[in-house]
Order: structure tokens, then sequence, then C-alpha cells
């Protein structure tokens, strides 16, 4: 059979899963790849090593990360730990504050923003509001101007109130009060009372703050629907100048509007249009809200189903609400929603799905595209998500420790997913103005580190000295471990970190040091047609050439190994200067013949912390009868 030459100009379609192996029929299958780990798809389809993570802090356990951004000069990264918020700016610390929530919270946390703001929910945990004053930052609960309520004894239930002023007793006449209704409100007849203590189940003691119509029996009662008895809020967003709580505890499919203009008056009233909106999702299926997000129309999440909430503006009246797709979120984990160019991104409850919630204006409804149909196998029980909108970067730190990267270009038609490996785990991660952070734990110890171009190594640090120095200190978080480094711009022997410092010989004026990474690219199994159809014979590799944009290392194995390309010297024992960027074409010679066709013909990798940038491969092929 003669030669055949085959280019691949684009790797658009991202690492594929190997259920696909088989599927050359699919467009996918020729712009995808087997593997491709530790490495971003460009939106104009090359491949290019990731950058390293900066150290940034230690953390005393896990973390839940949240982005604060009060104007584009103003960003901040609030960073939840046991009991505990820390707020950076920057790499700096400039606030500490003890928060009322446990590690065991921090993975079903739910946070909105609005101007210097935050509001944090968990429904065993009282809400809290955090704020940026011109004296710092404080962390305070909630206070309703007025809560919402909800009848959650039978109909036939009825309360008694022994007087229609001042201090009362409330008789109910079926068991309905615990412990936790001290402090919480009730309203009867529409005339609020609050408990101040509970004598049984069924009495208890209250004041009056507003005057009772009678003191007789009546069925016209309702309790607080967030507090302590009933649980509070599982997820919260602002739309259309209102707060939206969705779910609680004892409500999970509630969902609760407040007044237009006022975020913390919960009351009816008598349903004019800036009044307050309360209503639960009923269906034929669980609806418990796992997530509400203000996009084009205000959209609720829930476990079972997605769902769209219309009416501009919103009012008692006008409020329509209509399901539209049942894929469902997860419950063991509240995994925000992000936008994406206007559609919002959001996790399935099966663990391998994630899912674009798109309006289509044919029909007028939502669609739950699956951007993750090609890669189940990178997908695996999503814990964190964040979006770069810069680099056009979709993160998900996956429960296994992995973090999966998905590039989202529907301009170029690029849906294309790679997965970032560490030494060690991801365990979350957010975006700041165009920085990723994210939390890692790395032998039982967590640590705050970010995404930075032009760092080659994890875990790392960085600096310059005016005159070459050999011992250079700062990494006390890598104590007792080998450490790579990058030394004037060339790589070193690794170094082992004693006493929190590295020594080096020869010194040097500028290093890295941090943990080495390896980044993988490997091709999908090329199937050649004869005549007669697909061929099967023995299939020999002639040549391969690589189109590189400025690389500084490449590791390339055709089936021996990997070896350093020669396009320049690679040998890191002899090399005492930074390698020079190389751009063009690198063409390798093949040897031997192969009867494996799920064999790569030719494998990139390597852990040299250097810019490598792959942009397309141009292989030529034998194969017998």
């Amino acid at each position: 059979m003669p030669a055949v030459k085959r280019a691949k100009t684009s790797f658009a379609a991202g690492e594929l899963a190997p259920e696909l192996l088989g599927r050359g029929d699919l467009r996918a299958f020729e712009n995808g790849a087997r593997r491709l780990r530790n490495v971003f798809l460009q939106p104009t389809g090359g491949v290019t090593r990731r950058p390293g993570l900066r150290h940034v802090a230690t953390l005393p356990g896990a973390a839940r990360l949240i982005p604060f951004e009060f104007n584009t000069e103003q960003t901040y990264l609030m960073v939840l730990t046991d009991g505990a918020l820390r707020v950076f700016q920057g790499d700096a610390v400039v606030a500490t504050l003890a928060g009322p929530w446990t590690a065991a919270m921090l993975p079903q946390i739910g946070f909105t923003q609005s101007a210097d703001t935050l509001l944090l929910v968990h429904p065993q945990m009282p809400p809290q509001r955090i704020t940026r004053t011109a004296g710092g930052w404080t962390i305070v609960p909630w206070a309703f101007v007025r809560e919402p309520f909800f009848r959650f004894a039978p109909p036939e239930v009825t309360i008694t109130a022994s007087a229609i002023t001042g201090a009362v007793t409330l008789t109910v006449s079926a068991p309905t009060f615990v412990a936790a209704h001290a402090g919480t409100r009730l309203r009867i007849g529409g005339k609020r009372v609050r408990i101040l203590s509970v004598a049984s189940p069924t009495l208890v003691n209250a004041t009056v703050e507003d005057t009772l119509a009678a003191a007789v029996p009546t069925t016209d009662w309702e309790e607080a629907a967030i507090g302590p008895a009933r649980g509070w809020p599982v997820t919260c967003c602002f739309h259309q100048e209102r707060l939206v709580i969705g779910g609680t505890r004892d409500l999970p499919n509630r969902l609760m509007l407040s007044r237009t203009g006022d975020l913390f008056d919960f009351d009816p009233g008598a349903g004019l249009d800036d009044e307050a909106i309360a209503f639960g999702l009923v269906s034929d299926q669980v609806n418990a809200i796992r997530g509400v997000f203000s996009g084009r129309h205000l959209q609720v999440f829930t476990s079972g189903a997605e769902w769209m909430v219309r009416g501009d503006p919103l009012t008692p009246s006008s409020i329509q609400l209509d399901r539209q797709t049942r894929v469902g979120s997860p419950v063991d984990r509240l995994v925000q929603p992000v936008d994406v160019d206007g559609a919002t991104v959001f996790v399935a409850r099966g663990g391998q799905g994630v899912h674009e919630f798109a309006y289509a204006e044919v029909g007028e409804a939502y669609q739950a595209n699956d951007l993750a149909i090609l890669a189940r196998h990178i997908v695996k029980a999503p814990v964190s998500m964040a979006y770069d909108q810069r680099l056009r970067l979709l993160h998900l730190v996956m429960e296994d420790g992995g973090l999966g990267t998905l590039t989202l270009y529907r301009a170029e038609q690029v849906t294309a997913w790679t997965r970032q490996e560490t030494a060690g785990a991801f365990r979350a991660v957010a975006e700041s103005e165009g920085t990723v952070w994210v939390a890692t734990e790395r032998e039982g110890a967590c640590a705050l580190e970010r995404f930075e171009p032009g760092l080659g190594l994890d875990a790392a640090l960085s600096g310059t000295a005016t005159a070459p120095q050999d011992v250079w200190s700062g990494l006390a978080h890598l104590e007792g471990r080998d450490v790579a480094v990058l030394a004037d711009g060339a790589p070193r022997a690794p170094v082992a970190v004693a006493s929190g410092a590295v020594t080096l010989d020869p010194p040097a004026r500028s290093v890295q040091a941090g943990l080495s990474f390896r980044h993988e690219v490997e091709p999908l199994p090329q199937d050649i047609m004869a005549g007669g159809g697909a061929t099967s014979g023995p299939l020999r590799l002639v040549s391969v050439t690589f189109r590189l944009l400025e690389t500084a290392a490449l590791e390339v194995d055709l089936g021996r190994g990997a070896q350093p390309v020669p396009f320049r010297r690679l040998d890191t024992a002899l090399l005492d200067a930074p390698p020079a960027p190389f751009t063009g074409d690198v063409t390798l010679r093949g040897l031997g013949w192969r009867r494996d066709r799920l064999r790569p013909l030719w494998r990139i990798e390597g852990a040299a912390p250097l810019p490598m940038t792959l942009l397309s491969v141009t292989t030529e092929t034998r194969m017998t009868d």
C-alpha cells in the first residue's frame, strides 16, 4: 500500500472517552485525542502546556473559595475554612473573621453578591451577611425586616391566645412546638407574635407584636418559614431588585422573593406589584431546589428538573413558572451554576454530566445540552466550578482530586476537555478578574494556589536577586520534599528542601522551585481505508512532523520511550543557559512495524518546566494488506 499522509490541524474535540475508540465515523474523532493531560486547549485548536501553580498560603484544612468583585480595581477572594473566613486581596490576607460554619458544611454553602455585600446560606446555619466597609470587613447574621411565613401544621390544627396584647400563652390543638421555636415568630390572623419560650409541644409563652383580633381558637395561623425550627435557606440570588431564596431544610421546593428594592422584606402584603412573592414547585416529581440563577429569566435548578420563572417584571400577578428540562442537580453538594456566554452551565445530578442551559428563540424554551457527552471519563462527580472568560476555560474540580478543563468556544465549534493533575489533589476552584485560584491538598496539607503564566511548576515560588545566590528560602510548605528547579531559565536536577530552603550549585539570579508535573498528548488510533474497506495489516510510521509555537522543550515517544527532540540540546545535566523558544516544524522518522492498531503512532510527554505549544501534526504511514 502506498504511503498515506494525514494532517491533524486541530484538537478542538479534546480528549475522548475510551468508549469512542471504535467510532472513527464521528466528526469529533478527527479533531480529538486519546489523552490530553496537563494541557489547555486553545480556541484555535492548538495544545499548550498548562501554567504552573504559585503557592499563596497554607490553609488549616478543607476550603471553599468564593470570588468577591467590588469593582475592577478592588477584587478579593473569600476563603472559607472550618469556622473562619480569610479575605485575600492579591496574595495578601487583608482580613480574618470568625464564622458559624463547620468544615462539614462547606460543600453545601451557597452564596450571592450585590455591591459590597456577600450573602452566605446553608440549611443548618443562620444566613450570614459579609460586608466590606470603609473600616474593614464585618460578618453578621441576616436581619429580616419581615420574614416569610408558612403553614406547617395540618389545616385542622387550631391555636388559641390567652389575650390579644402583651405577654400571652399560645395553645395549639395538636403537638407542634419544639425547643427551637423559642425566639421565632408566628402570624395569627395576619398579626405577628414572638415566642419567648416553649413549655410543651402544645404550649408556648409569647409576646404580641401586633394586636390580635380576638383570643379565640383559629386555624388562621402560620409559622416563620425560615429559622432554627424549620431550617435556613439552601441557596439564593438577586433578580430584578429582589432577593430570591431557593428552598429551606423543611421547605425544599419553595421559592421566596422579597419585595422589590427591599431585599429583606418578605411580607406578601396585599399582593401588589412590588410586594413579596412565594410559591412551591409542585409537579409529578421531587423538586428540591439546588440553585437559583439570574439570567435572561430567573432560572431554578432542582434535584429533578430545571425551571424558568418568567415575568417582565416579576409581580405576584404576572409571574409564570414553567418546567423546561429534566436533568436534575446534585443533592449531596452545592455546585453553583455559572454563566458562559449567555448560557448557564450546571452540573448534572448523575455526576458525569455538565449541561448548558440555553434559551432557544425558536420555541421560546430552554434546552439542556450535555457538554461532557464525549468525555464521560473526565467528569467524575464535580464538586466546584469556575469559568475563566479571558481564556474561555471552564474548570471543574472532581471528587477524585482531578481538574477537568473545558475549552468552550461556540463561534469556532470548540468543545474540548482536558484533565489537569498535580502532585496531590485539587479540592476547590474560583475565578476572579482573570486569576484562577485553587485549593489543593498535598500529603494531608491544604494550601491556596493560583495558576500563573510563565510558571512551570506546582506549589511553586519564584524569586530574583541582583547577584547570583545559592540559598533560596520560603519553601517551608515543601519541607523534606525533592523539588524541581528552574534556575536562570534552565532546568536543574531535583533538590531537597531543608529548613524551608534549597541550596543551588552553581548559584543563580532567578529561580523557580516547586513540584513537577507531566504533560501528555496522545492521538487516537489511525484508521486507514483501502479500496475494499478498513485495513488491518501491520502499520508503519514513516515520519511525523510537529508544528510548534514558542516551544522550549519537547519529548516524543515513537514506540521506544520518550526522547528529547534534537532541535536543540536538552541534556539538563549540561544545560547552563536557558533554551531558546522554537517556532517551526520538527520532523522525526519512525522505525519498525506494529500490529497493535490501538497503540499510538506517537506520543508527547514531558515534565520539563518549560513552555510547549503544539499547533498541528502531520503523519506519513504505510500498511501491508
